[in-house]
């Protein structure tokens, strides 16, 4: 049996600022952009990788969620308190100048860490974390 990841969801508040951030700064293609029910969904994804996609989601998706859910979600976003996304690179330090230049937020310039990756960690324009790990002898 293998099994591998298709899709993870990143909670976004706003997909024109997302997708200005995704797609021109970290350089993922755009694979889809849908509206429903007054919400929108844009699924990115590295060229390198056409079997995993990254959906870009509003906070609280869930058409079941209570307002009360949803405004709770939303404050947790804006506090940056959402899990984020680990990306792979071949050159954290390129990765780095690149983020850095666009403005983003950055939370940690490239380290060596003790658990052999460097890394260095950013938020996006709706408050996630997201971190550009560099694995050992790339």
């Amino acid at each position: 049996m293998d099994i591998r990841l298709s899709q993870c969801f990143i909670a976004v508040d706003d997909h024109d600022k997302a997708l200005a951030f995704y797609r021109d700064v970290l350089g993922l293609e755009v694979r889809n952009d849908v509206g429903f029910e007054g919400m929108r969904w844009v699924t990115v994804g590295s060229p390198s990788r056409p079997d995993v996609e990254i959906v870009l989601e509003p906070p609280a998706a869930n058409p079941n969620a209570s307002s009360a859910d949803k405004q709770a979600m939303a404050e947790l976003l804006a506090k940056g308190m959402l899990r984020g996304v680990i990306f792979s690179t071949d050159d954290c330090d390129a990765a780095f100048e690149r983020i850095q230049a666009s403005g983003a937020e950055v939370l940690q310039e490239p380290i060596d860490q003790p658990y052999g990756v460097r890394d260095c960690a950013f938020r996006d324009p709706a408050g996630n974390m997201l971190r550009f790990a560099q694995r050992p002898g790339k």
